[in-house]
């Protein structure tokens, strides 16, 4: 008798210890993923500096630094999203407040943490991140499975793209 008091006395504290040590937003990564799914349907398109209004969400883009090939650039008479915007909506969904601010990806990479193995819904940026300088020019959501939601280029919707599709992959970062 005292033998299975003290054993479910031990499991207690295990199931204690495991239970504590568990992080609070366990449940943001899903609310993301979910996020990113629920835009990609509304097939908002890309619209270069789209989603960077004073709140997050589509917004007519700009074409102050528009480098794409569809000429005459038709940001500014397109309302969408671009990639940054994209995830900066996604996030505010899924925080419910505007976590990533309007910058660009550069901006958005230094309020993250870069983490050694993805889970989804980090973000997934491309370009170069070294100690002295930031020079990313894309970012996604992942998705798991070398899979990322993202806003990809002018003439394009929300769509799933491979991770691995873009050469210069800079990290995985979680908020």
């Amino acid at each position: 008798m005292r033998r299975r008091s003290a054993v479910t006395a031990a499991a207690a504290l295990c199931l204690l210890a495991a239970t504590a040590s568990v992080p609070l937003d366990w449940h943001l990564p899903a609310r993301i993923v979910r996020a990113s799914y629920e835009i990609e349907r509304l097939g908002f398109v890309y619209s270069w500096g789209g989603g960077h209004a004073a709140d997050p969400g589509p917004s007519l883009g700009t074409c102050v630094g528009y480098r794409g090939k569809i000429r005459p650039c038709p940001a500014a008479d397109t309302l969408g999203l671009d990639c940054s915007g994209f995830s900066r909506w996604v996030y505010a969904l899924a925080y419910g407040e505007d976590v990533l601010g309007p910058g660009n990806t550069d901006e958005q990479v230094r309020r993250l943490r870069r983490v050694d193995v993805g889970r989804p819904g980090d973000l997934v940026f491309y370009g170069q991140v070294t100690e002295k300088s930031i020079n990313t020019h894309h970012v996604g959501v992942y998705l798991g499975g070398g899979k990322m939601m993202d806003s990809p280029y002018t003439g394009m919707v929300v769509r799933i793209d491979p991770v691995g599709g873009r050469k210069d992959f800079a990290g995985f970062y979680r908020y």
